[in-house]
């Protein structure tokens, strides 16, 4: 990253969202961006442009590029991986009259992301994914060892919210595997957050299964599913909409917790 053209303001080599701008019109338009989101930063020009863009995607750091579509198709094609891994990408045009979610739309939440940004510099969303304009719900899944300290599962859950760019308001429930039925601290959180707590038997989170992230043969051995975390997360989705449901943020842990993030539509009237 040493390459990065001197010229960017607000820089941090360690944030992990970008504002990209490549004429002094999309220049102005990022300054005012970035005031309102304080964890961004600016590359006006950065050069090696293609080098330094697709480093930063490869990273998992999220972009806005405030340029012509074209241009960050052909340059993120190359370090292109599928919605699953890559990081949400928004495109502006330089008047800041439209923004475009691009990349990771669901499961890299770049269309929440997109509204977010919209409603900061009154842009108009620009939404090219299914079911735009229905309100998502979106639940929790958690997986721990047994007493798992609170600020392990209360520290985590922060984390992924944070990482999804979802707030707690948006969040139905928190969920997980019975045998955690009576686990203390997972009740206090959900308590603690005013979330309902449920519990689902591993014969209905095995009906998710294809749709995990990872597997672990471990975890399999040990309770009969083989991720709890968004087996969950996924379960209660789709079961309060009665819709599928989609992973928003796969599996993240800490030494003793597991998190995901799931999504479902309810049906269109």
């Amino acid at each position: 990253m040493d390459s990065i053209n001197t010229d960017i303001r607000h820089a941090d080599i360690h944030s992990d969202i970008h504002i990209i701008a490549l004429t002094e019109a999309g220049h102005q338009l990022a300054k005012t961006l970035v005031d309102k989101i304080p964890s961004a930063d600016i590359w006006y020009k950065p050069k090696p442009f293609a080098e330094n863009v697709q480093q930063a995607f490869v990273r998992g750091e999220r972009l806005i590029f405030i340029c012509a579509t074209g241009i960050v198709v052909r340059t993120l094609a190359p370090v292109l991986q599928d919605k699953h891994n890559d990081p949400a990408v928004l495109i502006l045009d330089e008047a800041g009259k439209f923004v475009i979610p691009l990349l990771s739309g669901h499961e890299g939440g770049a269309n929440d992301w997109a509204n977010q940004v919209s409603e900061l510099i009154n842009a108009q969303l620009v939404m090219t994914t299914a079911n735009p304009y229905l309100k998502p719900i979106y639940t929790v899944g958690m997986g721990c060892e047994r007493d798992c300290p609170l600020e392990y599962l209360s520290e985590l859950l922060d984390q992924c919210l944070t990482q999804a760019g979802l707030t707690l308001e948006q969040v139905h429930s928190i969920s997980s595997i019975d045998i955690k039925a009576d686990e203390t601290h997972l009740i206090a959180l959900a308590k603690n957050l005013n979330k309902p707590f449920i519990t689902w038997n591993k014969s209905d989170l095995a009906t998710v299964e294809s749709q995990l992230s990872t597997r672990s043969d471990y975890i399999f051995k040990t309770v009969g599913v083989y991720g709890v975390a968004e087996s969950a997360a996924l379960y209660s989705a789709q079961s309060e909409t009665g819709q599928a449901a989609e992973l928003v943020l796969n599996k993240h842990k800490n030494a003793k917790a597991t998190c995901a993030i799931a999504r479902s539509y309810p049906a269109a009237l």
